[in-house]
């Protein structure tokens, strides 16, 4: 899952992105709120997560022009403003949930999970029934077939949780290719073998396509 981190505090930026890493989840970490703006349209991100005082465009700003733009990442605010005036201007402009710092990283973590499990998967709790052999572990990004893990690749884990974000609907090469492999080259054949290693290790109709629309994972 790819998360962007906008924070000005060098150090303290530092510390959380090296956290989130070693969650597994994908960190692309700034100081500068325009360089993170240009950043949002240049890549996909599953998850934002913004000091609301920084250079440039603040926080706020910045969260204000991806909604005029229906953009609707979720956000989630770390800031040592706690009146409820600025708490309330976080939640009128669309953030999903605010952590006011100083911070333990386990309530980040625990933060993050619960927007990502009700903004992609509307679920209270981790694992996400897809059928009654699979299931899927949102914190963890593990798939299981009757409570085994299957041992999958990160790739593997990325494209499993791209075509579930996108729920029933088709997703196409280019999608995968800009969710899961950051818009890098990748030859077309390359991303089917990704797709054929999965249903491999799963079932041929773990992941069903249509020729001219894309991939989808069909939950029962």
């Amino acid at each position: 899952m790819n998360i962007l981190l906008l924070e000005d505090d060098f150090d303290y930026k530092i510390s959380i992105k090296e956290y989130l890493e070693s969650l597994n989840y994908l960190v692309d970490d700034f100081e500068d709120g325009e360089d993170a703006l240009n950043a949002i349209y240049e890549k996909c991100y599953h998850l934002l997560i913004l000091d609301i005082k920084v250079p440039t465009i603040s926080g706020y700003e910045l969260v204000k022009i991806l909604r005029d733009d229906n953009k609707d990442i979720p956000v989630i605010f770390i800031t040592s403003l706690t009146d409820i005036n600025n708490l309330s201007m976080g939640y009128e402009l669309g953030c999903n949930d605010y952590i006011k710092k100083p911070f333990s990283p386990k309530e980040l973590k625990y933060r993050i999970e619960q927007v990502i499990k009700s903004t992609y998967f509307h679920l209270n709790q981790n694992f996400l029934k897809l059928s009654e052999d699979f299931s899927f572990n949102t914190t963890t990004m593990e798939l299981l077939h009757k409570e085994e893990v299957i041992n999958l690749t990160k790739k593997e884990q990325q494209v499993i949780f791209c075509l579930l974000c996108h729920k029933s609907q088709y997703v196409c090469i280019d999608t995968l290719r800009e969710e899961v492999w950051d818009n890098k080259y990748i030859n077309e054949a390359d991303i089917r073998v990704c797709i054929k290693n999965i249903r491999t290790k799963t079932s041929k109709t773990f992941i069903i396509n249509q020729r001219g629309l894309g991939y989808k994972i069909v939950r029962d």
